[in-house]
C-alpha cells in the first residue's frame, strides 16, 4: 500500500470501506487511517543546478536553490539542507508559502570572476524520518556581471477551479512576475519547480500560462497544488503557488452490484422473502450521486431499501413454477445528475419445484365397455391422468382402490398397468350374473409427501347371446305331463293354451318369437308370433282328431339365434267321460290303475263339496257361473314364479295377468293333469287381483262352481 499514491500530499490519507454483513444484514463503516512512513529519499529536479552571478554581488547576496521534493509529508518530508563547504557561499534554509523548506545561498566573499569563474559544490537535503534520508544536488556558479533585482509575482497563491473531464489544451490559469531590471536581466523565465504534476498540465516558460496536458477526474484527484518559479537571466527567482480544483462532473453512471442471490427460490416460499442483496454505488458527489433504483413492473418481486446503498430484493406474492419458471429480472439505477445517468443489470432467477399439484384425470369420470365371455388380459381402457409438477413430483403412478364386488375384491376382475394407466380385465365376465360395477382408480405422484387423486370407473357389461330361451310353461318333459282340454264348441280365435318362455339375455337377445313346427292338424290351431297364445284357427268340428299334439319352437333374436322346443297335447273334449283313455295322447303304455286313482279322487271331492251345498248356495245365489280351468295337481302358476326382470305384456314371452286360471283335482291326477283355458278379455279384473287372490278366496269359488256343475 502505497499512501503517496493513494492521497499524494495530503496531510491526512483516510480510505472508506462498507462492509456488508448478512444473515442479519447490518452495515459496517471501515474507516482507514493510513499513515506515513519515510519510504521516499529526497529528490531535486535537475540533478545540476546552475547559478550565474555577477561579480558585483556584494556580500549577503542572496541566491534561492531550487527546493527537494520528498513524497513523504509531515516528519518525513525535508526538513534541512546542508552545504558542501567552500569560501564564497553559505547556506540559509527557508520555508515557502505552502510551508515546504527550500535553501537559499547566501554570498558570504565577494566573487572574483578573474580569480575564479565558476564555483562548483554540493547541496543535500535531508529529510526528518527514522532512519534519515536524503538527496544532493550539484550546483554550479557561473561568474557574471551584476544582477541586483530578482522576479516578483504579481500574487503569491493562485487559485482557480476547472471541470473535470475538460479537454486537453484548456488554459487553467496565467501566472505573471516581473524584474525591476532592465534589458536581458529582467527577462523572466517560468517553470515547475515540482516535476510530478507534468503529466497532467504544461507551463508556458515565456508567457506564464499554464494549460492541460492531459485529463483529469474528480473521482481520481480533486485538487491539485503546483508550485511555479520566475527567473530571470541572471537566476534571479521567486516563486509563488498555484491551487487548482476540480468540480464534479456527473460523468458517472450508477454500478449495480449483486452481493448474494438465493438461486433457485422454491415456489412456495411466502410473500416478503428476501432472495437477493443490491448494492447500487455513484461515484459522482453530491446531487450527481443520487441514485433511484427500480425494477420493472408485472412480475412477483420488489426492491426495498435497507440500509445506505443497499436494497433487499424480496418476493411479493407466492410463485407458481407450473406458471413460469424462470425471472429474468432487470434491475435499473438512474442518478440525479442533469443529465441524469443510468444503468441495468438483468438477475435470472430460477423457480425449483415443490410437490404442490396433485394428479389431474382427463375425465371426471370413465366408463369402459366389455362384452362377457370376453377374453381374460384383454385391455378393457385406459385411463389418463396429468400433474404439472416437475421430475419425480410430477411422474404420475396408477393403481386400484382397493375395494369388493359381489363379494370378491376388484382385484379378482381388474388389473391396472401402473405407468401407462391401460386396465386389463382379469377373468371373465357373465351379464347373468352382474352388468356393472364401479371402481376407483388412484393417480399418485412421487412427490414427498405425494399426493393422489381419485376418479371412477363404471365398467359395463354388455349382453351376449349365449342363452336359449326357457320354456315355463308348460313344464318340460319328464317332470310333469299337461294336457290341455279343449271344448268342442270352441269357435275360430279362442284361446286353447298359452306357451310362457322367458330368456336370460337382454334387449334384443330376449326378444322370443313362437312358431308351430310340427302339428297333427296344421290348420286347426295358430300360435301368436310374440305373445305365445295357442288359438283355434277355425271352428271345431266333429270330425277333427281328439287328440291334438303341437311342437311348438321358441326362438330369440339373437345372432346367432337359439332356440327351445316344446310339446303341447290337447284334448278335443266337453267332459272326461268321453276319455277312452287318459293317457294315450302322451304314453303308449297306459296304467289302469291311474283311471281308478282319477275317479276316487273326483267322487271325494264331490262329496266335501255337497256337505256345504246348503250355505254355499245361500251366500252365492247369483253368481255367475264360469268355465274353469283344469291344472295339473291344482296348482296355478303365480307371478312370483317368473323372475322379477320378465315383466308382463305382449310379445315378451311372458304369461299376461289377463288370464284368470283356477285348479280341479280330478281322478287320476297323479297320473294325468287336465287344463281348459278362456280368455276374460270381455270381462277382465284388474291384474292386482287376478292373481292374487288369497288361497281361501279361490278355494270358496271353486266349491260353488263344482257345485253348480255337479
Amino acid at each position: 500500500m502505497d499512501r503517496e499514491q493513494l492521497c499524494g500530499r495530503k496531510i491526512s490519507c483516510t480510505l472508506r470501506y462498507e462492509i456488508v454483513l448478512e444473515n442479519p444484514l447490518e452495515l459496517q463503516n471501515l474507516l482507514l487511517q493510513i499513515e506515513d512512513i519515510n519510504d521516499n529519499s529526497p529528490q531535486f529536479g535537475n540533478g545540476v543546478v546552475y547559478f550565474e552571478i555577477r561579480e558585483s554581488a556584494g556580500k549577503g547576496a542572496r541566491f534561492a536553490v531550487s527546493q527537494a521534493i520528498d513524497a513523504d509529508i509531515g516528519l518525513n518530508d525535508v526538513q534541512s539542507y546542508t552545504l558542501q563547504k567552500n569560501d564564497h557561499f553559505n547556506l540559509a534554509v527557508h520555508t515557502n508559502p505552502s510551508g515546504r523548506k527550500y535553501g537559499e545561498l547566501i554570498l558570504v566573499k565577494e566573487l572574483d570572476r578573474e580569480q575564479q569563474k565558476e564555483v562548483i559544490f554540493v547541496l543535500t537535503a535531508v529529510d526528518g524520518g527514522n532512519p534519515k534520508k536524503s538527496g544532493t544536488v550539484s550546483i554550479q556558479v557561473t561568474v557574471l556581471d551584476a544582477n541586483d533585482n530578482k522576479p516578483l509575482f504579481n500574487q503569491n497563491i493562485y487559485k482557480v477551479s476547472i471541470p473535470e473531464n475538460s479537454p486537453k489544451g484548456s488554459v487553467v490559469v496565467i501566472v505573471s512576475a516581473t524584474d525591476a531590471d532592465e534589458g536581458a536581466n529582467g527577462e523572466v523565465t517560468y517553470g515547475f519547480e515540482s516535476f510530478s504534476t507534468r503529466e497532467l498540465f504544461s507551463l508556458n516558460s515565456k508567457t506564464g500560462e499554464i494549460t492541460l496536458s492531459g485529463l483529469v477526474d474528480y473521482e481520481r484527484e480533486s485538487t491539485f497544488e503546483l508550485s511555479i518559479q520566475a527567473r530571470d537571466n541572471s537566476g534571479l527567482t521567486s516563486f509563488a503557488n498555484v491551487i487548482i480544483e476540480i468540480t464534479d462532473v456527473n460523468d458517472n453512471a450508477p454500478i449495480i452490484t449483486l452481493m448474494s442471490l438465493t438461486n433457485p427460490v422454491p415456489e412456495n416460499v411466502s410473500p416478503d422473502t428476501e432472495v437477493g442483496i443490491i448494492n447500487v454505488e455513484d461515484t459522482d458527489s453530491k446531487g450527481n450521486k443520487q441514485v433511484h433504483c427500480y425494477i420493472q413492473k408485472k412480475i412477483p418481486f420488489k426492491l426495498i431499501l435497507s440500509v445506505k446503498n443497499y436494497y433487499s430484493l424480496v418476493t411479493t406474492s407466492e410463485l407458481d413454477r407450473e406458471i413460469i419458471s424462470d425471472y429474468n429480472i432487470t434491475i435499473t439505477a438512474t442518478d440525479s445528475g442533469s443529465p441524469p445517468l443510468s444503468s441495468s443489470k438483468t438477475i435470472h432467477l430460477s423457480v425449483s419445484d415443490v410437490n404442490d399439484n396433485p394428479p389431474v384425470f382427463e375425465k371426471q369420470s370413465y366408463s369402459a365397455y366389455v362384452t362377457e365371455n370376453n377374453k381374460p388380459g384383454s385391455s378393457m381402457c385406459s385411463v389418463t391422468a396429468r400433474d404439472p409438477d416437475w421430475r419425480q413430483n410430477g411422474t404420475v403412478v396408477y393403481s386400484l382402490l382397493p375395494n369388493v364386488v359381489n363379494g370378491v375384491p376388484v382385484s379378482s376382475y381388474l388389473s391396472i398397468n401402473g405407468d401407462t394407466g391401460v386396465i386389463h380385465a382379469v377373468r371373465a365376465f357373465d351379464y347373468e350374473q352382474f352388468r356393472s360395477f364401479k371402481v376407483q382408480v388412484v393417480a399418485r405422484d412421487n412427490g414427498s409427501p405425494p399426493l393422489s387423486s381419485n376418479v371412477t370407473l363404471s365398467v359395463f357389461i354388455t349382453d351376449e347371446n349365449d342363452n336359449p330361451p326357457q320354456i315355463l310353461y308348460p313344464a318340460p318333459e319328464g317332470n310333469s305331463l299337461m294336457t290341455e282340454m279343449v271344448p268342442k264348441a270352441a269357435l275360430a280365435g279362442s284361446l286353447v293354451s298359452k306357451v310362457v318362455a322367458v330368456d336370460a339375455d337382454s334387449g334384443q337377445n330376449a326378444w322370443l318369437a313362437y312358431q308351430i313346427v310340427k302339428s297333427i292338424d296344421p290348420g286347426l290351431f295358430t300360435i301368436g308370433l310374440h305373445s305365445g297364445e295357442i288359438r283355434a284357427q277355425r271352428d271345431i268340428s266333429e270330425s277333427d282328431n281328439m287328440k291334438q299334439n303341437l311342437v311348438i319352437s321358441v326362438k330369440d333374436n339373437g345372432q346367432p339365434s337359439l332356440s327351445t322346443t316344446c310339446a303341447v297335447y290337447l284334448l278335443i273334449s266337453d267332459n272326461l267321460a268321453e276319455v277312452p283313455e287318459l293317457k294315450d295322447m302322451s304314453y303308449e303304455e297306459s296304467n289302469n290303475k291311474l283311471t281308478s286313482y282319477l275317479i276316487i279322487a273326483l267322487v271325494s271331492v264331490s262329496t266335501f263339496f255337497l256337505t256345504f251345498i246348503i250355505l254355499i248356495m245361500a251366500v252365492r245365489m247369483c253368481h255367475r257361473r264360469k268355465p274353469r280351468i283344469l291344472f295339473d295337481g291344482a296348482v296355478a302358476i303365480p307371478s312370483g314364479y317368473f323372475p322379477p326382470s320378465y315383466a308382463e305384456g305382449d310379445g315378451t314371452g311372458t304369461l299376461r295377468s289377463s288370464y284368470n286360471y283356477d285348479a280341479y283335482l280330478t281322478t287320476g291326477s297323479r297320473t294325468s293333469d287336465f287344463k281348459f283355458a278362456r280368455s276374460y278379455n270381455d270381462n277382465t279384473l284388474p291384474a292386482i287381483q287376478t292373481l292374487e287372490r288369497s288361497q281361501s278366496e279361490a278355494f270358496e269359488d271353486d266349491l260353488l262352481t263344482e257345485v253348480r256343475e255337479i
